[in-house]
């Protein structure tokens, strides 16, 4: 992926596009395993070593993005290229790469967490939902404290950013205890979505692509229209994830009548039944 600078249109769309296709990643993965865990009669679905593998190639893809954007951060032509106080100067050297880098460091962790508990048996799965959660906090809290002596609208803007961000890793946290919770890894992946989606609403607004007129930073009305506009981004995440359940379900259900048609009926029966029992518990 390439590095821009964050302070651009391009800095804010190209992470915004690869959290965003991140979230809708995870989301499809996460419907596909409860469609697995659903029909777990048939073998051909019910496969833990395919998700197994899943999760490591997930864990090296997270690591290579991890390292191009630690990377670009770095050796950009106007980066810090490894240098974080120049002694000569006096003074700090890039701190807002420094801020990214540390960042994509911490997903690069996730990265690694990934493989070691999907490679090493002896290691809870548990601690990637634990990187996870960290990799969210430590996001956060450094774009917290990104927006020092700025705009008004700016400061809204990335305040916006940072309690998405931070709701995304106490959800994390939260599915550290709760054991496979579609709900809870569906509320978790919609912040992610909603977190990409308005990065890319961040580049538009400070760094408008066509050239028009910039918002005015300090007019209220702008900050109240961004208001709706946050809600209007996390309605679309709903959207989104309403688009993929129907996708991954389709594709299960039609899998299982291609190999196993004979069991389609089999377990709409149990479905029925699991249902009425459900039914009759309330």
């Amino acid at each position: 992926m390439d590095t821009a600078d964050m302070g651009s249109f391009r800095g804010h769309a190209l992470p915004g596009s690869f959290i965003f296709f991140t979230g809708a990643w995870w989301t499809a993965k996460c419907i596909l395993k409860y469609a697995c865990k659903k029909h777990k009669r048939t073998s051909y679905l019910g496969c833990k070593a395919l998700f197994q593998r899943i999760e490591i190639l997930e864990g090296i893809i997270l690591i290579c993005m991890a390292l191009t954007g630690m990377t670009g951060e770095q050796f950009v032509p106007a980066g810090p290229h490894l240098v974080l106080y120049d002694h000569k100067e006096g003074q700090w050297v890039q701190l807002l790469s420094w801020h990214h880098f540390t960042m994509y460091f911490f997903f690069g962790l996730l990265g690694v967490m990934n493989i070691l508990c999907f490679t090493i048996s002896s290691l809870p799965t548990s601690l990637t939902k634990l990187m996870l959660s960290n990799a969210f906090f430590v996001e956060a809290f450094i774009f917290y404290n990104h927006t020092h002596g700025r705009e008004m609208l700016d400061i809204f803007l990335h305040q916006l950013l940072v309690l998405v961000t931070f709701l995304a890793g106490l959800v994390a946290f939260v599915e550290l205890f709760t054991r496979t919770n579609v709900i809870v890894e569906l509320l978790r992946t919609s912040l992610v979505l909603l977190q990409g989606s308005w990065l890319w609403q961040i580049g538009f607004v400070l760094y408008p692509p066509s050239g028009g007129p910039a918002w005015d930073p300090n007019d209220h009305d702008n900050i109240m229209f961004l208001t709706i506009c946050f809600c209007w981004h996390y309605a679309l995440t709903f959207i989104v994830i309403g688009v993929i359940y129907a996708f991954v379900t389709w594709l299960v259900t039609s899998r299982l009548r291609r190999f196993c048609p004979s069991e389609v009926g089999l377990l709409k029966t149990a479905d029925r039944e699991q249902e009425s029992e459900e039914e009759m518990r309330f």
